[in-house]
């Protein structure tokens, strides 16, 4: 199971994250949010990254070319557009840059269409990001097959395994449910939460119709010089898949 902490807003997080087996680290750069950062900042955090971890910049309805930009400055792995972007600006960013999450609100009807998208990753989130909202999970069942799925919005320690159980994605993102105070991690939430959520996954990977559409993305492997590659391939199990 990939797990992308997001949100991180100081080297101290960042780091934790990575000690408590996080493979990805999500960036903000949406105007108004409690946790947005500068790409000066993030630059100096990544900088202090282990090989081997992904890291995303978070932008809401941002110029393609500002995305780009920020991306390639602070040397980050991809970008997670997390507004209403349309298609054609989602496609002149995924042209530039080696990996790039799409966000959808779980109720969304554009997500139908996403299989055949540009997107490498499509995340489902509650209509109000950030916010901690938990929304109805069986609104995930309807998602075409095909899509390397992660699910977002209100997951927390408690219930990150029934979701995970129920939705069966490819990964999961979290920031408010694994925090003190917004932008301030905690250190238990944060074991809690990764712990559960690998063993979860780890359980659906035992089923073997899953294997396919679960295994992890090997930064390895990626063809574009992403480096690293997810926690999980490092694990006991079914090889990474490489994503083209």
């Amino acid at each position: 199971m990939f797990v992308k902490i997001c949100g991180i807003t100081n080297e101290e997080d960042a780091l934790l994250s990575v000690a408590m087996g996080a493979d990805a680290l999500g960036f903000i750069f949406a105007a108004g949010s409690p946790r947005l950062m500068s790409s000066e900042h993030v630059r100096d955090i990544i900088k202090r990254i282990p090989p081997g971890i992904a890291t995303f910049g978070v932008f809401r309805n941002e110029r393609p070319e500002r995305v780009v930009e920020i991306v390639q400055r602070c040397g980050l792995s991809g970008a997670q557009l997390h507004g209403h972007e349309p298609i054609t600006e989602v496609q002149w960013v995924r042209a530039r840059l080696s990996f790039v999450i799409q966000a959808f609100a779980a109720h969304d009807r554009g997500i139908a269409a996403a299989a055949a998208g540009p997107a490498d990753v499509v995340l489902i989130d509650s209509p109000a990001p950030g916010t901690g909202q938990v929304f109805d999970w069986s609104l995930a069942e309807g998602i075409p097959g095909g899509l390397r799925l992660m699910l977002a919005g209100g997951l927390n320690p408690e219930n990150i395994a029934a979701a995970i159980a129920q939705v069966r994605p490819w990964g999961v993102d979290v920031a408010t449910g694994v925090e003190s105070a917004p932008g301030r991690k905690d250190a238990r939430k944060l074991r809690r939460f990764i712990s559960s959520a690998k063993e979860a996954g780890d359980a659906l990977l035992a089923e073997p119709q899953n294997v396919e559409t679960l295994r992890p993305y090997d930064w390895d492997l990626d063809g574009e010089g992403n480096p690293g590659q997810s926690r999980d391939a490092e694990r006991p199990g079914p090889p990474s898949l490489r994503i083209v």
